[in-house]
């Protein structure tokens, strides 16, 4: 097979994975809505059609105890588990289970057929019903067939047909290794950003223990790690685990290297999609983990069956049919068997995982087991929260929630955004607001600088972060050190002062929020940029943010939009993190990406800020213009004028001298940040037409554009 660009150039900066921002690969086209087709359902109908699927066995694929209901559980928290607080990206949204890499990911044997068993619904419902809530949904529907009250649920979530290219899994080369690259230091217990899983191609853990060895202590570390990267507490890592473990088994009735055929994405093109070939007569049984056996003596129940054996019974670690370790009672006879799966005549003896007895010898897990198993209602409770939120994580804030069965409370982790007991601006307050900002105190800088670092905190991956609920001036977005937070908090009095100032003056019912105040403070500024350099513009403002409170913000796990690089304002970092991101033109893309960027608005985005002036601690780094604050073309065109040369002036390579050829003098200081859109050859072609004499009104109209698309991305009413 001929080598790609990538292949050729490993050091390469890869910036195609912006133009998945740029076009719609959906073959729905771009007109459609999703949620105008999902408010279509019958829900009940589609529920009562998932229900029959899950107790209607299949001649070509066994269910266990005459149901799928456990395999649909295994599919649904197999595809929201994913998620990680790190950078918002994968979960259940999207429906990328069917996609690679997970699709063919070693924990994920088998859940191609479970996916293909609910085909004929996805048939049925088309285009009103994507993948990535079909998946989750069937996970709940199951989970009430086996008497469980599940806490409610929301549709909503888009298919993606094509694989995010963005997602860093890993160093590893080969499936289920775990490198000393994925930690920090290359210590086992501090996985570097953004990864959450502990082993290559697994959800979460070993479930044998760490590196395959039965070492519950370890175990115990690597589940409170990995459930932290998902935002969950020690109380919702238990339930979840608990909770799930309640039902079905696991299947290794013989080693998996033996007799399983190659992953969907390596299988023979005959095989459509399927993969994991097994000859299920002559294994006597099903291979997934190569772990044999059901937690408990009733596993298509909702019981406290899972918990009262963990806690009432020894374990011992043994080796299994499939070759793997798990974990059988000491007293065996003090168990009481489960019924077999597939011959309720026969009888299997319960077993546990090396991640379920870590519970047992973790003293702040077993704690909240105790307590479960002292309180079932209170089990029940903290499972079906920590369900819903495993399953919701993804999804952003409540009103994108559709459907009869989304619970009326809202959440912290959901980053509520209070209703507007008030009427909001109009033109004329707008106007008005505006000549009050630029008349301020305030210099342009810090008016575009404040909206920046208000609205680039937006996440398009799990929709989180943005300008609306004005979370700038709480915590922790107001200590982040890219804040600049002495100079942010005589930005935000000032800004609050005259918030405070229009709304007294108000007889009516019009008020403005902080968020909203912010925003148009940065549209102002850059519309005064562009009037110094000739070009009579218009930002688009839309009224209608609000303001969160601390207590609607959840700010542990905010903690996580903190950029450790934002090229945008040139800022380079600390310079002392350790992650998967080789420099720090990797973390702008991957910054893009999440912010829903194209190549061009990038690249636009980046010139128009320099000549903003709009950097970290106000320095001239990048700013390679003699007028510092308008919007001109000024960027670009002296980046790549040949009149001028590029050295190193620091040992790491990532600040620059730019030097004039003929007297030698140096005019400017940039970063890698700057240089690479003279250096990479896409970067670089786009930077040539806004550098050309008569690309800078073109410049200035997509630098408009480009700062609308930012500042709105949160504003979901909108779209």
């Amino acid at each position: 097979m001929a080598k790609t660009n990538q292949e050729w150039w490993p050091q390469l900066l890869n910036v195609d994975i912006l133009d998945d921002n740029a076009r719609d690969v959906s073959p729905y086209g771009e007109e459609f809505d999703y949620a105008e087709e999902f408010q279509k359902l019958d829900f009940e109908e589609v529920k009562n059609d998932i229900r029959q699927v899950m107790m209607d066995s299949k001649d070509w694929w066994p269910a266990d105890y005459g149901t799928y209901g456990p395999f649909f559980i295994r599919m649904a928290w197999h595809s929201a588990g994913t998620y990680r607080t790190a950078d918002g990206r994968a979960g259940a949204s999207g429906g990328l289970q069917r996609l690679p890499p997970e699709s063919s990911w070693p924990d994920n044997i088998n859940l191609d057929k479970a996916r293909r068993l609910l085909q004929p619904v996805k048939l049925k419902y088309g285009r009103k019903l994507s993948w990535g809530d079909l998946i989750v949904l069937a996970g709940n529907v199951a989970l009430e067939t086996m008497g469980f009250e599940t806490f409610g649920f929301a549709g909503g979530r888009d298919d993606e047909f094509k694989s995010n290219e963005a997602t860093v899994w890993g160093p590893e080369e080969e499936w289920e290794e775990t490198s000393p690259e994925r930690y920090e230091d290359g210590e086992v217990g501090n996985l570097k950003d953004p990864l959450a899983n502990t082993v290559m191609g697994l959800i979460y853990v070993n479930p044998e223990g760490p590196y395959g060895e039965p070492d519950v202590e370890g175990s115990a570390a690597n589940i409170r790690e990995e459930f932290t990267k998902m935002a969950m507490n020690d109380e919702e890592t238990v339930a979840l685990i608990a909770g799930g473990h309640t039902f079905g088994k696991v299947h290794g009735a013989d080693n998996p290297e033996e007799h399983l055929g190659p992953e969907p994405e390596a299988a023979p093109i005959e095989d459509q999609g399927l993969g994991w070939d097994q000859d299920l007569d002559d294994i006597g049984g099903m291979i997934t983990s190569g772990i044999e056996g059901p937690w408990t003596d009733s596993p298509i129940e909702w019981d406290m069956g899972y918990v009262d054996n963990l806690l009432d019974h020894e374990w011992t670690s043994v080796k299994g049919p499939g070759g793997a370790w798990q974990w059988k009672p000491v007293d065996a006879d003090s168990v009481e068997d489960a019924p077999g799966a597939q011959d309720p005549s026969e009888s299997e003896e319960p077993m546990m995982l090396t991640t379920d007895v870590a519970l047992k010898h973790d003293d702040d897990y077993r704690a909240v087991l105790e307590r479960f198993q002292e309180n079932p209602d209170e089990f029940q409770e903290a499972f079906a929260r920590a369900w819903y939120k495993l399953l919701h994580r993804d999804m952003g804030p409540p009103e994108r929630y559709l459907g009869p069965e989304v619970p009326d409370e809202t959440m912290v982790w959901q980053d509520p955004i209070p209703d507007a007991d008030y009427e909001f601006v109009g033109d004329e307050e707008i106007a008005e607001l505006k000549t009050e900002l630029l008349d301020s105190e305030l210099s342009r800088t810090q008016l575009v600088k404040t909206a920046w670092a208000s609205a680039s905190t937006y996440r398009d991956s799990d929709k989180r972060g943005g300008a609306n609920g004005g979370r700038i001036r709480l915590e922790p977005q107001r200590s982040w050190e890219v804040n600049e937070p002495e100079e942010l908090e005589t930005v935000l009095e000032t800004l609050e002062g005259i918030q405070a100032a229009f709304n007294d003056s108000r007889d009516d019912d019009v008020r403005v929020s902080l968020a909203d105040l912010i925003v148009l403070g940065g549209n102002a500024a850059v519309e005064q940029a562009a009037a110094d350099a000739g070009y009579d513009v218009t930002v688009p403002f839309e009224p209608g943010r609000t303001d969160a409170t601390a207590e609607q913000t959840d700010a542990e796990s905010f903690e996580h939009l903190e950029p450790k690089v934002d090229a945008f304002r040139n800022y380079l970092g600390s310079g002392d993190y350790d992650d998967m991101y080789e420099n720090p033109e990797h973390r702008m893309v991957d910054k893009a990406e999440l912010l829903n960027l194209t190549v061009p608005e990038l690249t636009v985005l980046v010139g128009g800020m320099r000549t903003l002036g709009a950097t970290y601690q106000d320095t001239d780094r990048g700013v390679l213009t003699e007028e510092r604050g308008t919007l001109t073309n000024d960027f670009f065109a002296n980046l790549l004028d040949m009149q001028y040369e590029w050295e190193s002036a620091s040992e790491d390579d990532e600040l620059f001298e730019v030097r004039n050829r003929e007297t030698g003098e140096v005019e400017w200081e940039a970063t890698r940040l700057d240089l690479i859109f003279g250096s990479n050859a896409r970067l670089r072609a786009t930077a040539d037409v806004y550098a050309a004499d008569d690309g800078e009104e073109q410049f200035v109209e997509d630098f408009v554009d480009a700062w609308t698309k930012v500042m709105r991305n949160d504003r979901f009413d909108l779209q």
